[in-house]
């Protein structure tokens, strides 16, 4: 098959040119002899690499929580549609049981495959976070972290995760952090209290990026940088929620001209709610609200998002001063480094997985390749 006249995304560039896929790769770029029975003109439209969501709870209706292959493989098939080609189903702050459940879960879509995008591992957000930041979070469930911990809620799974949220100022959280890294989990440091020398130690310690920056950790203020501070002070990634509530456009702005486009991921940390009517769901066993594109709990705090990840690049595109290119490369290339996978997923390269999205001027997405199977058509 061959996308034919697409306005090509690469890294630093947007050029006219034609795609050769074949057996699941992109084959050629600008082939000059094309003998090939399928065609697609792609007249107008822009061909980007498929987008990849490291930070994702649910979609559909569905919620990794429910512990069964049939809700990840739903989430699957609603974000694929909106041009996520790969994802990281993310687990709550829940018991250890439910957390291994649902890991379980993740790790057989994994390796039997998907309708949908494709299932990378799990990121587990908690539940060794601390109890003042804990945002949608349940507290009932916050445990000591600890190595045998863990191990109880990744037992049979351990080459399914991806990475893990924790705050670092919580005691014995420097030594699992240490434990971790030493496995090759990605730590990441969110729904904490830390100061900024705290985040700063959790660093040193194997803190390798900043779970949806601003939201659930201390702010950044001139005599006390915070977290936040920490994390613009460091070289480590982290990742926005760029829907417009959950960070403003203008501190969109400041964190992409602070830590550049190469060093942040756009994220959705959608729950079941996204692509759905607003009403009432749930999300970690309790109940949240989904009213104005706002999902809240109801005391009120944000309950993750509704938002999809074309949705994140228009956002970022149309408020934050950022080329398309930059918008797609948050959205694709960074999660493929993040992932591990940078060296076949990722990028419109010669040899790399035919995970391809076409979307209109406005983003609007048109069709959603993934490893050349088309997956979604409009």
């Amino acid at each position: 098959m061959i996308i034919k006249n697409c306005n090509i995304i690469y890294l630093n560039k947007i050029e006219k040119g034609s795609v050769l896929i074949k057996d699941g790769k992109i084959d050629k770029i600008n082939p000059e002899v094309i003998n090939n029975d399928e065609e697609i003109n792609a007249e107008d439209l822009f061909l980007s690499p498929g987008f990849i969501d490291v930070h994702i709870h649910g979609a559909g209706g569905y919620d990794t929580m429910d512990g069964t292959e049939e809700a990840i493989n739903n989430i699957a098939k609603t974000i694929v549609k909106h041009g996520t080609t790969s994802f990281v189903p993310t687990t709550m702050t829940m018991s250890i049981e439910d957390i291994h459940k649902a890991v379980t879960a993740v790790k057989a879509v994994k390796e039997k495959g998907s309708d949908g995008a494709i299932v990378l591992g799990a990121h587990l957000e908690g539940p060794f976070i601390n109890p003042k930041a804990i945002g949608a979070q349940n507290p009932k469930y916050l445990i000591k972290p600890c190595a045998e911990n863990y191990d109880k809620m990744v037992a049979g799974c351990e080459d399914s995760i991806v990475s893990i949220t924790v705050a670092p100022e919580v005691p014995g959280c420097h030594e699992l952090i240490e434990y971790l890294s030493s496995k090759g989990i990605t730590c990441r440091m969110g729904h904490t209290k830390a100061t900024y020398e705290e985040a700063i130690e959790g660093i040193k310690c194997g803190i390798s990026f900043g779970t949806h920056l601003f939201n659930a950790m201390t702010g950044f203020t001139h005599r006390e940088p915070g977290t936040v501070g920490a994390i613009f002070d460091s070289n480590i990634t982290t990742e926005t929620i760029a829907d417009g509530v959950h960070i403003s456009y203008p501190a969109l702005r400041i964190t992409y001209k602070q830590k550049t486009t190469d060093n942040v991921l756009l994220i959705s940390d959608a729950m079941m709610a996204c692509c759905m009517e607003d009403g009432d769901y749930s999300l970690g066993g309790q109940k949240v609200i989904l009213k104005n594109n706002a999902a809240r709990l109801e005391n009120g705090a944000l309950a993750g998002s509704v938002l999809t990840l074309d949705r994140a690049v228009k956002n970022v595109y149309e408020n934050c001063n950022i080329p398309l290119n930059e918008a797609v490369k948050m959205a694709s290339y960074n999660g493929a480094k993040h992932c591990g996978i940078d060296d076949h997923k990722g990028l419109i390269k010669e040899g790399y997985d035919a995970d391809l999205v076409l979307f209109d001027k406005d983003i609007n997405v048109k069709k959603v390749f993934v490893k050349g199977m088309l997956k979604y058509s409009k």
